[in-house]
């Protein structure tokens, strides 16, 4: 008999995965020991259309439709409805001595080989798509109750042998059953097409809930029934190559997907809970790796200009401050994409890495090896940078080592957590940051939030209420305002809102404020200075784009209502 061709081979003859996609796949599989086919397709590298064309050829068995599948069922001897359920088999039709079957994986030698014994007839075989045959053998042979007391029974026997092989095994082929598969696919599909930053999944006493990051604000999505809960997240951590056998230690790990089209990146961080592993997903666009531009951010012209002008200095230290969430690594990506240039070498040490940049040296940050920001950073140096990022400073260690290098002749870009720009002086003092190195390198501070826009397909103006304007601090001059809202429409799902944009705060040391640094004023002071010398703060920057219609008020207020 001829040596049937690899469906690898069949692939990449046909165009439809790349050396690379094949090499990837295979590395996985060594791990979960499922069909190359399947994983190609999980891994989002081929649809399953082409898969299924190519397992036809394989095969040399004919593709057959669901439409073709019988609308009665048939009643085959020695065949149980739960043994079809099983293996995945649909009985077509019987005749002379031949029983014809659709199946999801014609190559199962060994399930072919049990019908030919439970029946005592020759076996015709179909290729048929594994969930039409499943939707078809609920409708034709009743519903799947067996599974979900599989999934449960599975679940609980996980949970309760820890660290026992044999139940880790059952709940590994459990995360590797169809149905789950195709309900995480869906999942991260809609968040996708939903424009969500993030996936969270919380487990509870009674409920499973799923809910998806929408433009800075979670929505709660329609949950798989809390019976799934251990599959599910078994399945997204054997995905991320996370160790599903662990589940008394966070772990994080990484999925990379292709996803509507898109080249998607999940960061995904497993965190021990009282009912189960919580597990949340940071979804990475990396399609869109190379649209960072400052422009595109929302900066006004003025901030613009000095932010291009910070950005090509030939020394000092920028910092982006900010709560979690609020744009500061899209602002520093986006200065690192405007001066890289063959004739400058830039290094960045992030936890964790969240955009890889051509033609910039990338270091991922590993505690549990010792490799710290400060620890990195002091490699770094040695390394003749132009320009280095260090993720965030924490410490004393990292801020003196991020100083120094700025001293030195780098150009330093890192993040604080501070609520406004003059903070980031007190914040690094209270470190313990000398005040006299800290007036010598600082170049600036930009302090930014992020506010969603208005939808622009349901955007409708109002008059503003003067008293309430007048308590949050708007001038109005007397002048009727007219503001903006979004009514809600199928395009924004009812909120009201699309997308989001920064609004900015903008501190350049002047000769004054770096005195008042080195005489450690407080930052109210050097705010109130700051101003005088027309720095507009958050707020302010915000009723800009609420004026033009841009942002609502509530909206505003809500970012920046602890400023």
């Amino acid at each position: 008999m001829a040596t049937r061709k690899l469906i690898g081979r069949i692939l990449m003859d046909r165009n439809l995965i790349s050396p690379p996609e094949l090499q990837n796949g295979l590395a996985l599989q060594r791990e979960r020991r499922d069909k190359i086919g399947r994983i190609l397709l999980d891994l989002g590298y081929l649809s399953e259309q082409d898969l299924l064309a190519a397992l036809s050829a394989q095969h040399e068995t004919e593709l057959i439709p669901a439409g073709d599948y019988p609308a009665v069922p048939l009643m085959v001897d020695k065949l149980s409805p739960k043994f079809l359920r099983q293996f995945g088999i649909l009985p077509l039709d019987q005749q002379d001595g031949v029983l014809a079957v659709a199946m999801a994986d014609p190559s199962d030698q060994d399930t072919l080989d049990s019908l030919r014994m439970f029946t005592g007839l020759e076996v015709r075989v179909f290729l048929g798509r594994d969930t039409d045959i499943e939707e078809a053998l609920e409708r034709l042979y009743g519903g799947s109750e067996e599974w979900d007391k599989a999934v449960q029974e599975a679940g609980e026997a996980a949970e309760e042998a820890e660290g026992i092989a044999e139940n880790i095994e059952q709940l590994r082929d459990m995360a590797s059953e169809v149905p789950v598969i195709r309900l995480v696919n869906q999942m991260i599909s809609r968040a996708v097409e939903r424009r969500a930053s993030d996936i969270h999944l919380e487990p509870f006493e009674k409920d499973f809930r799923v809910r998806y990051r929408i433009d800075g604000i979670l929505h709660t999505m329609d949950s798989p029934s809390p019976r799934l809960k251990a599959a599910v997240i078994s399945r997204l951590k054997l995905m991320a190559k996370l160790n599903i056998a662990e589940r008394r230690l966070p772990q994080d790990g990484r999925i990379q997907l292709k996803v509507l089209g898109k080249e998607i990146d999940l960061r995904v961080s497993t965190l021990p809970t009282l009912y189960g592993e919580s597990l949340v997903m940071r979804i990475l666009d990396k399609s869109d790796a190379g649209g960072f531009e400052l422009k595109r951010l929302g900066f006004p012209d003025d901030i613009l200009g000095s932010m291009e002008t910070l950005t090509s200095l030939p020394h000092g230290i920028l910092l982006v401050t900010g709560p979690t969430g609020s744009g500061k690594s899209t602002t520093l990506y986006s200065a690192m994409k405007r001066i890289n240039h063959a004739d400058k070498k830039i290094i960045t040490i992030e936890d964790p890495v969240e955009y890889q940049m051509d033609g910039i040296n990338q270091i991922h940050v590993n505690t549990q090896i010792g490799l710290t920001f400060a620890a990195g950073l002091r490699h770094i140096v040695r390394q003749d940078p132009d320009v280095i990022m260090v993720g965030e400073i924490r410490d004393l260690e990292t801020a003196e080592i991020a100083i120094r290098a700025a001293l030195t002749g780098h150009l330093v870009f890192s993040t604080l957590h501070t609520n406004d720009a003059p903070s980031a002086i007190t914040r690094l003092v209270d470190m313990g940051v000398e005040n006299y190195l800290l007036a010598s390198c600082l170049v600036g501070v930009l302090a930014q939030r992020l506010v969603r826009v208005i939808c622009r397909r349901c955007r409708s103006g109002y008059a503003g209420e003067a008293s309430r304007l007048h308590s949050l601090g708007f001038p109005l001059n007397g002048a009727e305002v007219t503001l903006y809202r979004g009514e809600g429409c199928d395009s924004c799902g009812l909120t009201g809102y699309e997308n989001r944009k920064g609004i900015f705060e903008l501190m350049q040391p002047d000769e004054e404020i770096r005195r008042m640094i080195v005489a450690n004023e407080a930052s109210n002071v050097i705010a109130h200075y700051a101003r005088q010398q027309g720095m507009r703060t958050l707020r302010e920057d915000g009723f800009e784009k609420v004026m033009t219609g841009a942002t609502t008020l509530e909206e505003l207020v809500r970012v920046t209502q602890e400023v």
